[in-house]
């Protein structure tokens, strides 16, 4: 049975991370946030664990 809230948990997480990188790494742009190293170390991070979450989430638990 999947987990439908880590999922989604995951999924917000995933494109936040996404974002965040995106914005570090100064391809998105028109925010404090972009261009600055700080984001470009935690958006991945945040990337990751959001896809973690997703793939736990949609294995589920063994019956």
């Amino acid at each position: 049975m999947a987990k439908p809230l880590w999922v989604v948990v995951g999924a917000v997480l995933a494109l936040l991370g996404l974002l965040w990188t995106l914005q570090g790494f100064d391809v998105v742009q028109g925010s404090p946030m972009s261009g600055t190293t700080t984001w470009s170390v935690i958006g991945p991070v945040v990337l990751v664990a959001g896809v973690v979450l997703v793939v736990l989430g949609v294995r589920g638990r063994k019956p």
